[in-house]
């Protein structure tokens, strides 16, 4: 096949398997969404919005206006299309024009057939992707410059962007200065933008401090061995890769066998960082072993066919889905799905909103659901967008554990919330996990006892604010009528 044709099928595969997802929003994509409707409304990330992650994994919604639906799915198609053309690109520089096509239908190909709640959301590891294959496929050229530009911008996205700035500046290492003052420009530019906005100090705490805790406080009990488990399960399903690339690390001559393993290497410590192993983390390993895997094949002679055959693991594995969410979809319903029950229980809880909410109405969403916003589009009575900062309890655990983290935020971030009346409030976690119930907090009992229950799906408790009444002449409000199930 012609390279134009090659990226003309890609195109297709990669447009029609993200617009079977246009009535599903994944976990990973409904805070973004939510904070870039935010900043939309006129507030600054981070001061007035709590954001954990990085800026450019919410300001890229910003860029169609964070709508969900086909307009969502398509900017994520044409996302993974530009990712596919850098892998061509890079290949191409390499090895030829043939590398290049492989490299680019292989990436398409495992960004289309993986687990669908990691390959559909632009969601920080998928975002860093782009950057990652980018400052590559610069430093390959010498252009240090360039790489480190890419590179500054990846760490943007995703703090294990480190490991990408420092194999660059290992194929970099006559250019160093040029390349550290790529990587300093975005963020240097980023960090004074925060300063003169007052939002520094939030930045670095809700990012860097709260990521510090984040790795530190994993749920995986045996973390190496666990670590071991998955990267052997993600070679398994990825075997169509790793064949290949077992073959080009073995015969291929000079030093980019070598330079591929060290990337290799470097790869795998961002994944193992953290000690959490989500199938999204492996998304650090796709460039290196894409392009290895697209050099190893073109030597394989009969061989090859192996690689091929080996691609009907992950096809046949995840190709199921699209048809059940693309006859949804078609069909104007909800999924029955099971993965995405609790984005049906997010749609039922925004449509008792949608219902209840008067134009200008405020919302505040307790559990990481995120989504509710996205569905609404209601402004945000607070800068908190979900529970994590309220509670302690990261959102990897929340659903079945109550164990927080330690921190003196959190009870300030509780009392800062007391001062906020939203019109309505979403309990998403109670249900789940009732130790996390908002009405176990007793803190926010006084707060709570101004609503009453609106509506209730499978999942979530909607909550309405009444107005205040006089007692004897003064304001008070009215005494919490009805609790959660399970409520103390």
């Amino acid at each position: 096949m012609t390279t134009r044709a090659v990226f003309a099928l890609i195109a297709a595969v990669l447009v029609v398997s993200r617009l079977c997802h246009s009535q599903v929003l994944w976990a990973e994509e409904g805070l973004p969404l939510a904070a870039a409707l935010q900043i939309i409304s006129g507030k600054f990330l981070y001061s007035e919005i709590w954001f954990d992650k990085p800026p450019l994994t919410t300001a890229v919604y910003i860029l169609w206006g964070a709508h969900t639906g086909w307009l969502l799915r398509l900017a994520g198609a044409l996302y993974a299309f530009l990712a596919c053309l850098l892998a061509y690109l890079l290949a191409r520089d390499l090895w030829g024009a043939r590398e290049g096509r492989i490299a680019a239908a292989l990436l398409a190909f495992f960004l289309t057939f993986g687990i669908q709640s990691a390959i559909i959301p632009l969601a920080a590891d998928l975002l860093m992707l782009v950057p990652h294959l980018a400052a590559v496929w610069f430093a390959w050229q010498r252009r240090a410059l360039w790489s480190g530009l890419a590179a500054g911008v990846a760490v943007l996205t995703n703090a294990k962007a480190a490991f990408v700035i420092l194999f660059c500046g290992i194929l970099l290492y006559r250019y160093l200065v040029r390349f550290s003052l790529g990587v300093l420009i975005p963020n240097a530019a980023v960090l004074l933008w925060l300063q003169q906005a007052g939002a520094l100090d939030d930045y670095i705490l809700q990012v860097w401090e709260l990521g510090r805790l984040y790795s530190a406080h994993t749920f995986v009990t045996e973390p190496w061995k666990e670590g071991v488990i998955r990267t052997l399960n993600w070679a398994g399903f990825h075997a169509a890769l790793i064949l290949p690339a077992a073959w080009f690390w073995r015969k291929e001559a000079g030093s980019q066998r070598l330079l591929f393993a060290l990337w290799a290497v470097l790869s795998l410590a961002g994944v193992f960082t953290g000690w959490r192993f989500f199938p999204r983390y492996y998304f650090q390993l796709l460039p290196v072993f894409t392009l290895a895997a697209a050099r190893g094949i073109t030597g394989m002679g009969w061989m090859r066919w192996l690689a091929v055959l080996a691609l009907a693991i992950p096809f046949f594995r995840f190709a199921p889905s699209y048809v059940t969410l693309g006859a949804s979809a078609l069909a104007g319903q909800p999924s029955g799905w099971r993965d995405v029950a609790l984005d049906r229980d997010s749609q039922d809880a925004a449509r008792i909103l949608k219902r209840e909410a008067a134009p200008g109405d405020t919302l505040f969403v307790w559990g990481f659901r995120p989504a509710i916003y996205a569905y609404t589009r209601m402004p945000a009575a607070s800068r908190f967008l979900e529970s994590q900062p309220l509670t302690g309890v990261l959102a990897d655990r929340h659903l079945s554990r109550t164990d927080a983290l330690s921190a003196g935020w959190i009870q300030t971030n509780r009392r800062e919330l007391t001062k906020s009346r939203p019109n309505f409030i979403v309990d998403g976690l109670g249900l789940y996990n009732p130790g996390l119930a908002i009405t176990r907090f007793r803190d926010l009992d006084l707060w709570l006892s101004n609503y009453k229950i609106a509506g209730r799906t499978k999942g979530s408790l909607v909550y309405q604010r009444e107005p205040d009444f006089k007692i004897g002449g003064v304001l008070r409000p009215r005494l919490f009528q009805q609790r959660a199930p399970g409520a103390q």
